[in-house]
């Protein structure tokens, strides 16, 4: 993947189809390489120059974050999107705080961003599944932030962050009344991979997009009890809450999209030998939905 010269020599009149990310669901209207350089520069600059308010640049970001999504989804490699965006820091470090060009470029991104960063919800597709992101908090009631279900053979999950706190979670209801004893969030190592393990032989499986376990790290889940009636999956009348390390969440937000999550419940079976029931979630842009919170 290359990015074209002359793309990077406008990036000033930059985001002319960046609009396009205020509506969930429609795709941009540039290439997702252009974007993700554009952006990532603008949010370097951001970093450096202090342009936007917080809610503009968390916008903005989240923006950036899921043309990432789609330009790995298009087929760049890890390695080459890693490259693009160095180039895009690089080009930000470069131009002055106070120029011209970037003051005229940050007035087009609060202009393309206003509206988005007001938006309350936001739905993340992504090959197989999506991502709800919900910016509204309560007080006193849980309720999910950034939330994927999943059904498993008669058993049916919701997995993603909830609360003030944005935990990590996943809330399961057994179809059979099962109770496990233990959980774990099972996923690729980037550090022991050179890249998503994706079988295309498998299409739309979620399973066949899971690293090998010699790949894999994995997160014990932290904590256990009854859920929040307002995190059950949709006509569930009780449920179990496992919380995990928010390491785990940010280990998810550094994978590819277009792979998936394992999350696995141990049983104790027949003759000391664990049961495992596993349940899949698409990672898609879930570093996007995070972002869309802040």
């Amino acid at each position: 993947m290359k990015y074209r010269k002359g793309q990077a020599a406008r990036w000033m009149g930059l985001l002319a189809g960046a609009a396009c990310a205020m509506s969930p669901g429609v795709l941009f209207a540039a290439n997702a390489a252009d974007q993700l350089y554009e952006r990532t520069l603008m949010t370097a600059a951001d970093s450096r120059c202090r342009l936007f308010a917080p809610n503009i640049g968390s916008a903005l970001d989240a923006a950036r974050a899921q043309a990432r999504g789609a330009t790995l989804r298009s087929g760049a490699t890890q390695a080459q999107v890693e490259a693009l965006e160095n180039r895009a820091r690089s080009r930000a470090a470069s131009t002055g705080c106070g120029s011209r060009d970037l003051t005229t470029a940050a007035d087009r991104v609060r202009g393309a961003f206003e509206a988005y960063a007001t938006l309350q919800k936001m739905t993340y597709p992504g090959d197989v599944a999506a991502w709800q992101a919900e910016r509204a908090v309560s007080a006193t009631i849980p309720l999910w932030r950034l939330s994927q279900p999943s059904s498993f053979g008669a058993d049916r999950l919701i997995f993603g962050l909830a609360g003030r706190a944005k935990a990590l979670i996943a809330v399961v209801t057994f179809a059979d009344g099962a109770q496990p004893y233990a959980a774990r969030v099972v996923m690729r190592d980037p550090a022991r991979t050179q890249g998503p393990y994706i079988d295309a032989r498998g299409g739309r499986s979620l399973s066949a997009k899971v690293a090998p376990r010699s790949a894999s790290q994995v997160f014990n889940a932290e904590a256990r009890e009854q859920a929040s009636v307002s995190l059950l999956p949709t006509g569930a009348k009780t449920g179990i809450g496992y919380r995990f390390p928010i390491i785990a969440a940010d280990a998810i937000s550094r994978l590819d999209p277009r792979e998936a999550v394992t999350i696995e419940f141990s049983f104790a079976g027949r003759g000391g030998r664990d049961v495992v029931r596993k349940a899949y979630v698409e990672v898609g842009d879930f570093a996007a939905g995070r972002a869309f919170l802040r």
